[in-house]
């Protein structure tokens, strides 16, 4: 009987409520935040792992090898042409959607999220249908001694059509 009054008392304070939603609140976040970090950590220490199988040692020997080497270079060197025009282009694109009612704002806007819609495999499709030996600019290309896939401007287009809406929202 005594155990129900003070069950009772603590249940009517004013305060009861405001501290039971804290803690939900807390404990809601708090599982999102565990959920987000096992999703970006879990494929990081992943990588860390497979990369460190045989040994520190080892790891630090694959520097040397030409073909790490080759493929650092060429991430840096694209990051280093890509990052500067998404940013420029980024930016300017998102001015304009914002500060400015114009004709084609939609057509804009659809190109924008393009990447984000449609699926990588269809995207590679595309990007060898329009560059490819055999595609709609192939034959001119070829004719002008320009490789497009599979050399530094096809990774540049690529690497530019993926991330540029990330900067542009």
């Amino acid at each position: 009987s005594t155990s129900k009054a003070v069950l009772a008392e603590i249940a009517s304070r004013p305060g009861r409520d405001t501290f039971v939603s804290t803690l939900i609140k807390a404990g809601f976040i708090g599982l999102s935040l565990l959920f987000l970090a096992a999703l970006l950590f879990a494929p990081l220490v992943t990588v860390f792992v497979m990369a460190l199988e045989k040994g520190w040692e080892m790891y630090f020997n694959s520097f040397h090898d030409s073909d790490t080497l080759a493929a650092i270079r060429l991430t840096l060197t694209v990051a280093a042409i890509v990052v500067p025009l998404n940013t420029i282009f980024g930016i300017a694109a998102a001015w304009a959607i914002g500060k400015f009612e114009f004709k084609g704002k939609s057509v804009l806007l659809t190109l924008i999220d393009l990447p984000i819609a449609v699926s990588p495999v269809i995207s590679g499709l595309v990007y060898v249908l329009l560059f490819g030996a055999q595609g709609w600019f192939g034959l001119w290309l070829q004719e002008n001694d320009i490789s497009i896939i599979y050399a530094l401007p096809g990774i540049i287009l690529a690497t530019m059509f993926v991330t540029f809406p990330y900067v542009a929202r």
